[in-house]
């Protein structure tokens, strides 16, 4: 994926060209290998319909039991740094990875878009005509999966650490390890299989300048929140009646769940944007007092049906004299079940604004809360990164100026203020200590008496 940041100057206009590419790499198990494809030229980065021709070709002679290891995000200059490239074998984060690749028949495509790989499970389950299933390696070694019928077999696997705060390295020497775990398993079952190695988005942007000639009328793309650059993909959009009435954006919206002890974690954010990616919002709907978005999925983290909703609505404040929307509840519904979290108290914007955070969490300085104690909500966590979302007033497909959640007094102005009172308070007491000092009134003169200091005065 490609998207231009410009920068204006006269009527020549300088293009930064972001590159959204990522890498992916496919192998076949012993026995069994991948038909020869003619290399995509250096350079070449390789679009949806490209990459689906590909598989297409690949998995028609391969075992359509298919591994899937899609990480958050990945990029070639992670292999460049963390796989030992310079003759450090020792020294590598993907000994199994690098293992598998050289043992077996691979495809390996350095440059993929980002919104093509996004799209991989949907290609593999195309291809498969079967459903993915999520799942990690303990669950693997009690399945025992059948040869002769097709899988597709999804392996979540982190980026970065959150709060255990590990390096990358360490983490992707973690998703290695669990890579090599998975296919130990396939090898002692005996069933043939095919892996792939992806991620949903890259680690690291590429930026490409180029100086071209172009008039410099009114824009149309769509503004990002992180400075200047456009949004990578449009909002979701729910219609009433012909007329927008609620946009909702952002990079991340991470559900994840407590099982055995451990969070298992499922980002949102592909299934809902991207090219190709056409949201379900069956449910939504929205008046003038009241707006409620429902984003319908399927197979997430092992539930059929899994639904995320925003329920908002908005109402006349005396205090402010004017109007305000909040954002009342989110709610998850998967299988029958629900767990709801309440958000009134930190999620709220004039009702002519947008609203927009950097993030919103249930976790970490949560402004989501569990309705009660015995709520489901406790077993679940959200989190949503570059989150922006409008309910009410909605012109066009633009948001309105957004109300940000970042307070006025930052950490760094606390830091700030809290430095200058202490250097204020040393200098007003050495100033004091100064004007205590008092000069002596009677001198010793050597010519005449000596002075005599009663005791007693």
């Amino acid at each position: 994926m490609q998207t231009p940041h410009r920068e204006d100057s006269g009527d020549r206009v300088l293009s930064v060209w972001h590159l959204h590419v990522l890498p992916v790499s496919a192998w076949v198990s012993s026995g069994f290998s991948v038909a020869p494809q003619n290399a995509p030229a250096a350079g070449h980065i390789m679009s949806s319909k490209q990459l689906h021709s590909y598989l297409t070709t690949a998995l028609s002679s391969a075992p359509h039991n298919v591994l899937l290891f899609l990480q958050d995000k990945l990029s070639v200059d992670d292999f460049t740094m963390y796989a030992g490239v310079f003759g450090n074998k020792q020294d590598s984060a993907f000994p199994n990875l690098e293992a598998a690749l050289q043992l077996s028949s691979s495809l390996l495509l350095p440059s993929v878009s980002s919104s093509a790989s996004a799209a991989l499970p949907a290609l593999i389950q195309e291809q498969l005509d079967t459903a993915p299933l999520y799942m990690d390696p303990e669950t693997l070694a009690q399945l025992r999966l059948n040869a002769s019928l097709p899988a597709l077999l999804v392996f979540r696997l982190p980026y970065s650490s959150g709060a255990d705060m590990m390096s990358a390295k360490e983490v992707l020497s973690g998703n290695d390890e669990v890579i090599g775990q998975v296919l130990n398993i396939m090898k002692g079952q005996s069933v043939p299989y095919t892996a792939v190695y992806t991620a949903l988005r890259p680690s690291r942007v590429i930026e490409e300048p180029s100086l071209a000639v172009h008039s410099v009328g009114a824009r149309s793309l769509l503004q990002s929140r992180r400075g200047d650059s456009p949004a990578p993909y449009p909002p979701v959009e729910f219609k009433e009646r012909g007329s927008t009435c609620i946009l909702m954006w952002a990079d991340k919206l991470t559900v994840s769940q407590l099982r055995s002890g451990k969070w298992e974690r499922h980002d949102l954010a592909p299934k809902t944007f991207g090219e190709g990616v056409f949201s379900k919002l069956e449910g939504s709907y929205c008046n003038e007092t009241h707006s409620r978005l429902v984003l319908n999925y399927e197979n997430v983290l092992s539930y059929r049906s899994f639904k995320l909703i925003f329920v908002m609505s908005q109402r006349h404040y005396k205090v402010s004299a004017r109007r305000w929307f909040t954002m009342d509840r989110v709610l998850l519904e998967y299988d029958g079940k629900k767990a709801s979290f309440n958000a009134s108290l930190s999620i709220y914007a004039p009702v002519e604004y947008s609203y927009r955070c950097d993030s919103v969490s249930s976790f970490r300085y949560p402004q989501l809360t569990p309705h009660s104690a015995k709520d489901n909500a406790n077993e679940w966590r959200i989190s949503f990164d570059d989150f922006q979302i409008q309910g009410f007033n909605v012109t066009g497909k633009d948001f309105s100026y957004a109300s940000d959640c970042a307070g006025f007094f930052t950490p760094g102005i606390w830091m700030g203020l809290l430095t200058s009172l202490l250097m204020v308070l040393v200098l007003t007491y050495g100033l004091h200590m100064i004007m205590q000092l008092h000069t002596m009134d009677r001198f010793d003169d050597p010519k005449g008496p000596a002075i005599s200091v009663p005791q007693t005065e």
